[in-house]
């Protein structure tokens, strides 16, 4: 059995959900728990570079969100649904407070747990999260049902992604029975997508521990949006760094350090 109080030890496991499989990686240590919630099209492996950078006073858990990665597909990408998979993995870790971590879908996921389990929630950081989203009723995900989802090859896949083939090509995974497939399916994410729209407020509000919003300068919410979300939540703080809406892969070292520098506040 792998010993998870180790520093610098990865390893992968799962539990089962009503008979799905919620895969997730446990960096190991024996810090803080932090658990790290990534976005639409990703996984918890992108979070390896900050499980690194936080240890060993902080113990890094990532799940591949449902739908995603190594976790398996199911029919309901609804906010409640996301919401139980985070309560179950943390029933099955036993840990009864954490710190929640999440980007993008992940922190909308992070923040609306926090409503509603304030008391497992010891702090959030909020990675390009949004709190009012596709109110105007469109999904920006949309270039996803021109995709394919599999192939009979790696090479087929990857020609048949065209222009989205570089996005996801090192995360492409093979079948038992030798085909290919994307680590997420196409409409699955078109749908989460649709169901994770709407005015948040209410949630983002309805807590007080301390949170930290990390804003991209190129990223998708307006700089007004985030000063309001300090403004109308207590114990939030904001800070803006260069990149894109991938926060935390694109600016991986200035993001590990803000997020430090929070911890340490804690």
């Amino acid at each position: 059995m792998t010993d998870l109080t180790t520093p610098g030890t990865t390893a992968r496991a799962e539990l089962s959900i009503d008979g799905r499989r919620l895969s997730y990686l446990d960096f190991g240590g024996a810090g803080r728990p932090l658990v790290a919630l990534h976005g639409h099209l990703s996984e918890g492996a992108t979070f390896a570079h900050l499980a690194v950078a936080l240890g060993p006073e902080w113990r890094l858990i990532a799940p591949d969100q449902r739908g995603q990665g190594e976790s398996d597909r199911t029919a309901d990408y609804s906010r409640e649904g996301y919401l139980a998979d985070l309560e179950a993995l943390l029933d099955h870790l036993g840990l009864n407070e954490v710190v929640l971590l999440g980007h993008s879908l992940g922190a909308i996921n992070a923040y609306q747990f926090a409503a509603r389990h304030p008391e497992r929630v010891s702090a959030l950081v909020n990675a390009e999260g949004p709190v009012s989203l596709g109110l105007d009723g469109a999904n920006p995900l949309g270039f996803l049902l021109n995709l394919p989802y599999e192939a009979p090859t790696r090479e087929a896949l990857i020609e048949g992604l065209g222009q989205a083939a570089p996005f996801f090509a090192d995360r492409l995974r093979e079948n038992a029975d030798g085909t290919w497939r994307l680590p997420f399916h196409p409409q699955d994410m078109y749908r989460s997508e649709d169901q994770v729209h709407g005015d948040h407020w209410a949630d983002w509000t309805a807590t007080s521990c301390p949170a930290l919003v990390v804003r991209g300068t190129k990223g998708v919410i307006p700089a007004e949006q985030t000063a309001a979300m300090a403004d109308r939540r207590p114990g939030t703080v904001v800070i803006e760094l260069d990149a894109d809406h991938l926060v935390y892969t694109a600016a991986p070292d200035a993001f590990a350090n803000a997020v430090r520098d929070f911890l340490a506040t804690l």
